[in-house]
């Protein structure tokens, strides 16, 4: 008999990071998950994150890891497979990674991205062909393909899956989310919300949203996290953190792995900030709760005592902390490298 981790838990929340290509681990660990039975209420992503969330969140239990594998498959490329096979050895898995995000950096990649023509500084300013790489057109045919977004909208919240994602507007630097489950957003979730989440530059031009333009979550913060535990709540969590890049690492012995490195410890610090600035709240509100128990009930209206036990949660908070581990001959344009080969090896890490 199977054991669900969510017994103890009221809702099963899973954190999405951005990371590119590497993201197809997050779709394997939500199939990981689907066999064990771990439905999660709540689903939030940043950047690829808010891909992987958004085709969850808006399809039935049954169909979504049907619609993550035809996602994946989509944007993934088999050009390079016949030419040059990674199962030569590593050098030769180094070239075929590296030769892959190439041909993605002339190419795009189908069904997401395509380059734009004629190039940005060739197009009028102002213009979101002036302002990046890429046209992002095929990603939106593809999300309104695999996503039900009347689902994500829907009312009745026994039948939908909360849906959060997180973006940062480009006039003011604001970080918000676009949360399904927040009732003073009256707009619904549709493919321009992902796609704002998701639009890094200057690879994607800026998404335009109740007239102000939004660009990637991931510029002010890689992980939902933070996001997740701020929510008023009673109920008891148990998240499912995945994330696509490794805080640790092996020194480099050279400037790719160095610039590799260095793209880690970017990303995953700020991961780990969010983890262990979590860790603390959590400390701090439960020794405030803790000592209220044990203060006469005259210090029970104090101003500075409910300002302390209203400063975090009281819900008791559980995070699995999944991190994907980069290969030794994976170079520091794995989150662009879309090869079927590649992507697989993600899914099935």
């Amino acid at each position: 008999m199977k054991k669900d981790p969510t017994s103890r838990a009221e809702q099963a929340v899973l954190v999405l990071q951005g990371g590119g290509a590497l993201g197809a681990y997050q779709a394997g660990v939500y199939e990981a998950l689907n066999k064990e039975g771990i439905r999660p209420q709540w689903v939030a992503g940043v950047s690829i994150g808010a891909i992987n969330a958004a085709i969850i969140a808006g399809n039935p239990p049954e169909r979504r890891v049907e619609r993550l594998r035809e996602f994946w498959d989509g944007v993934s490329s088999q050009l390079l497979a016949p030419a040059l096979s990674p199962g030569y050895g590593p050098l030769a898995h180094e070239i075929f990674n590296a030769s892959s995000a190439a041909l993605v950096a002339l190419v795009g990649a189908p069904g997401f991205f395509t380059p734009r023509f004629p190039p940005a500084p060739f197009q009028p300013a102002g213009t979101p062909g002036a302002l990046s790489y890429y046209d992002t057109t095929p990603l939106e045919k593809t999300l309104e393909r695999l996503v039900d977004f009347d689902l994500i909208n829907t009312p009745d919240v026994k039948q939908k899956v909360r849906l959060s994602v997180g973006a940062v507007n480009v006039e003011t630097g604001n970080f918000r989310y676009f949360d399904s489950a927040d009732a003073t957003y009256t707009r619904p979730i549709g493919p321009r919300h992902i796609m704002a989440s998701g639009a890094l530059p200057p690879g994607f031009a800026p998404v335009e949203i109740d007239r102000e333009f939004y660009w990637d979550g991931g510029l002010v913060s890689n992980t939902p996290l933070q996001y997740v535990i701020d929510q008023p709540t009673a109920t008891d969590m148990l998240v499912f953190q995945v994330d696509l890049f490794s805080a640790r690492g092996r020194m480099p012995r050279n400037l790719g792995e160095v610039a590799e490195r260095g793209k880690d410890i970017q990303f995953a610090s700020r991961t780990r900030l969010n983890t262990d600035l979590v860790a603390a709240q959590q400390k701090l509100t439960h020794a405030a709760q803790n000592l209220a128990a044990r203060l006469p009930a005259k210090f029970a209206t104090d101003p500075d005592l409910i300002t302390l036990l209203n400063a975090g949660s009281p819900a008791a908070v559980t995070i699995v902390h999944l991190i994907h581990r980069s290969k030794h001959y994976e170079t520091q344009s794995k989150d662009y490298e879309f090869s079927r080969h590649t992507v697989r090896e993600h899914w099935e890490a």
